[in-house]
């Protein structure tokens, strides 16, 4: 089951699992990245701008590949903050009067942030509270009344390990006239998203967790039926139809999600991203989810009662959570002097496994715990 993935990657000792956070980089990015990045700009006395942009058309090439969706509709973005505002301000019905946005009291903190400060302030932010079930359909037919102009959800859930039914959600919101957006920052390349097949209306994303591309490389996905309507407001030059025609009074939206390009980009992500995007796709998402949940299945069975996230595969995202109540402070010195790289939220400790991890890296995180419990 396990190949040995991990001769691919630069690994800071034995026992990585942090991916929830930031995943490890390729060892053939940096000489990739090279001749992507600095060998057009040292190499040659021309401007190196026709090199570059080439790096974009790789980044939303891979990006279609992961997803299942066309090239067009992915647009590189800085962060999710940044790609959610220009969303819900490209909308008129979210720029009304008493728009509503609903979403769970657990999603990310900056996208609350970004939605209350994106709206006009009679919108309305409405919330799941945060003691219900988002891995229950039942909870968001409950909550998605024909009032909601926007569904926000998050694929899965970092601080919970939780994963939503997204098939459910998108059904329950087209029925009831309401869009969806779904941030895919904790799920991409650790849970297969088929675009075609679920048809959000938005998808947001970033590379710098499971994709194992590093920060500053986000990106937007726009469904091309709903694309018309959207009128972005946070423009540039890259976001015209024809950004060479330099006519300071004809400014036109490009016919695609590059719309929501802007001003001047920025490459260097991109760059590293593209790479990881295509070695990861290459693999393919269901075999490193595969490898992702035995691994957590490995954790469940020795550690019953303190497994507190989703049992239940389908409800699970590639975050596990251990809670050890008093012990806890103890355990993590202890994996901290063992170089095992963890973290720990409100609920307890996320471990979140990856391609390169295997059933030693789990059997070392299992002897340490053991003999400090």
């Amino acid at each position: 089951m396990f190949a040995d993935y991990k001769k691919d990657f630069y690994l800071a000792g034995p026992g990585y699992l942090l991916n929830h956070s930031v995943g490890r980089p390729l060892k053939s990015t940096e000489q990739v990245f090279k001749e992507a990045f600095f060998a057009p700009w040292q190499e040659s006395g021309r401007e190196p701008w026709g090199q570059w942009l080439s790096v974009i058309d790789d980044f939303t090439f891979a990006l279609s590949k992961l997803f299942n969706g066309h090239q067009k509709d992915f647009c590189p973005q800085v962060n999710l903050s940044s790609a959610l505002t220009k969303i819900v301000m490209s909308l008129d019905r979210l720029n009304r009067e008493h728009a509503v946005v609903l979403m769970s009291e657990i999603d990310f903190p900056s996208m609350g942030f970004a939605l209350k400060k994106a709206l006009p302030a009679s919108c309305e932010v409405r919330f799941i509270p945060k003691g219900l079930d988002v891995t229950d359909p039942n909870v968001w037919d409950a909550h998605i009344s024909r009032d909601v102009d926007l569904v926000f959800v998050s694929h899965a859930y970092s601080n919970t390990g939780q994963q939503a039914p997204l098939a459910n959600i998108f059904t329950i919101a087209r029925e009831r006239g309401c869009l969806s957006l779904v941030d895919v920052a904790q799920s991409a390349g650790i849970i297969p998203l088929d675009l075609a097949s679920l048809q959000p209306d938005f998808l947001i994303g970033s590379s710098v967790k499971w994709l194992c591309g590093g920060p500053g490389a986000a990106y937007l996905w726009i469904n091309p039926a709903i694309l018309d309507r959207c009128q972005p407001k946070d423009v540039g030059w890259f976001s015209h139809e024809n950004p060479f025609e330099f006519d300071i009074h004809d400014f036109r939206y490009q016919h695609s999600a590059m719309r929501f390009w802007g001003g001047t980009p920025s490459i260097a992500p991109y760059a590293i991203a593209a790479h990881s995007i295509h070695y990861l796709a290459g693999l393919g998402v269901p075999l490193l989810r595969k490898c992702n949940q035995q691994l957590i299945d490995a954790v469940a069975q020795e550690l019953e009662h303190e497994f507190v996230s989703p049992r239940d595969v389908e409800k699970r995202s590639g975050t596990l959570i251990l809670q050890f109540g008093e012990q806890q402070h103890k355990i993590m010195t202890a994996l901290a002097n063992a170089n095992i790289s963890v973290d720990a939220r409100s609920m307890g400790i996320r471990i979140s496994p990856h391609i390169y991890n295997n059933m030693a890296d789990i059997k070392l995180l299992l002897d340490v715990i053991k003999a400090n419990r």
